[in-house]
């Protein structure tokens, strides 16, 4: 795989099979956030290079015989399995690439990496399992009815920057294995193992024009691929704001639309979580693991403690020791345990909301500012301490809106009820989770909470056959699971009349 970590300007524009400059000839400097240097340079298209590749994606959907959505199926899955091998192979230098680009640590970047081979994997099993449709009794031995699934047509795929190669496999995995092509646009600022993905679909051999990439900015190539007209879905994931306008963009030529939007996920723990040791010491490593996994900037993640009074003051006291204890560096040197904030915004946006809390009365337990430089942590780096803010409740902002930085909050309750409610109370409705010993309360509570993934006794774990979405303001796709595969098709019925005979309605 070519080396994406360069200090040169290259082309990343894919469209059409080819790599090429923007329309204008600009540029963006992709920063390390661990020290705020430059180490890659890509293109910066615009809205000319957007209809560029939606006219290269639309020809080779509607092509004659050798386009892309008439290709068998057993061509289809031999790809996506090649595509899965290769990511094997660049495990390494993909997590190396994700590590440098978007701050997590290495670790977190291979375990990426295998999750984006799992999804290829995923949707190839998937589509190579199904029967050729779903035969309907029209009631007759002379009628043959059947209910078949058709790609869409051309997808815009348009991704965050906290999981960018990631996130680009949920779109891109399913897309293909129904037959669609693709223009996708990563985030501006961590676009480079986006770059390589496309990189790698080209070397297993997907016909060009199938899998087109503009990088560039959401004001411009993904507000043009939104409203384009010869664009038959837009798939977004991102925050609330710039999903609303995906929304409007695309309503007046009434395209499918799947948002993937934010969350502000609850935690729940009950005290008979923690009645042994053992109990108490894994809801607390799960806390950690919740609200701090890429320093926060996850749509899932825990940010909001809700824990039992009467276990509150030992529990968020040991969180509180345990998160001044993480180590916080840059996220390629061994022993690492969180990086940095992606840029300088997301870090001054998460002190902006530290300084409201503290305003609202809110109690800082750790954390709740920038960390000493060490050797490990460049003083230019976008490092924030992991905070633990207790004595919080639901009119704070810091308590209702996304953070997406390394910020817990901590809120109390006594009653199953009122857990329920505090858990309730936001417009989000992504992911929670609740942590109790009493199989029943498990049960009763998980039912009861608006949110599309509930963990028991965990956090953070997803599986490809599952459906990953929201409820609420967190959004209306779906991902993953067969769920995910059918946001990319359209259903087509086809009634066979084997003997056809005169209707007689009228006289003539």
């Amino acid at each position: 795989m070519a080396d994406t970590t360069q200090r040169t300007a290259r082309p990343t524009l894919h469209v059409g099979g080819e790599w090429r400059k923007a329309f204008s000839g600009a540029t963006r400097d992709i920063l390390d956030p661990a020290d705020a240097t430059v180490f890659a340079v890509v293109a910066e298209g615009d809205e000319r290079d957007a209809d560029r590749a939606v006219a290269a994606a639309r020809q080779a959907f509607d092509g004659g015989e050798g386009a892309w959505p008439r290709t068998p199926v057993t061509e289809r899955v031999a790809l996506l399995r090649r595509v899965a091998d290769l990511l094997v192979r660049d495990r390494e230098e993909l997590g190396l690439l994700e590590s440098r680009d978007a701050g997590k640590t290495l670790e977190e970047g291979r375990v990426d990496v295998d999750c984006v081979a799992d999804a290829f994997r995923y949707f190839a099993d998937l589509v190579a399992a199904e029967a050729p449709g779903r035969v309907v009794d029209a009631g007759s031995p002379d009628v043959h009815s059947v209910v078949v699934h058709e790609p869409v047509g051309v997808c815009a795929l348009i991704t965050p920057w906290n999981y960018p190669l990631l996130q680009a496999s949920w779109k891109i995995a399913p897309a293909l294995a129904a037959g669609n092509t693709f223009v996708l646009k990563p985030s501006e600022i961590t676009p480079m193992t986006t770059v390589a993905l496309i990189g790698l679909l080209a070397e297993a051999g997907l016909p060009a024009g199938v899998a087109n990439l503009v990088t560039g900015p959401g004001r411009t190539v993904g507000a043009r691929l939104a409203e384009h007209p010869d664009v038959d879905l837009v798939s977004f994931t991102g925050g609330l704001v710039s999903g609303t306008k995906v929304a409007r963009a695309a309503a007046p030529t009434v395209k499918k639309v799947a948002l993937e939007l934010g969350g502000k996920n609850p935690n729940v723990v009950f005290a008979d979580a923690c009645a042994t040791e053992e109990g108490f010491d894994t809801a607390v490593d799960q806390a950690l693991n919740a609200a701090f996994i890429h320093s926060g900037q996850v749509c899932s993640a825990g940010a909001r403690l809700i824990v039992e009074e009467s276990v509150r003051d030992r529990f968020v006291a040991e969180l509180a020791r345990r998160a001044q204890r993480i180590r916080l560096g840059r996220g390629t040197e061994p022993g690492i345990e969180c990086g940095p904030l992606v840029s300088e915004q997301q870090r001054a946006k998460t002190e902006a909301y530290v300084a409201s809390a503290l305003a609202e009365g809110a109690t800082v337990r750790c954390g709740g500012k920038r960390p000493e430089p060490a050797a490990h942590r460049p003083a230019t780096g976008f490092f924030y301490e992991p905070t633990v803010l207790d004595h919080c409740h639901r009119q704070m902002r810091v308590v209702r809106e996304e953070v997406f930085g390394p910020v817990l909050t901590v809120e109390t309750f006594r009653t199953e009820q009122e857990a329920v409610a505090l858990a309730n109370d936001t417009e989000y409705g992504l992911a929670g989770a609740v942590w109790t010993a009493d199989a029943g309360r498990a049960r009763r509570v998980a039912g009861r909470l608006r949110h599309g993934t509930v963990w028991i006794n965990d956090f953070h774990p997803y599986l490809p056959q599952a459906e990953w979405g929201g409820f609420g303001k967190s959004g209306t796709g779906r991902e993953l699971g067969p769920a995910g595969l059918a946001e990319y098709r359209e259903t087509k019925h086809v009634y066979q009349n084997l003997a056809p005979r005169p209707v007689r309605w009228f006289a003539g």
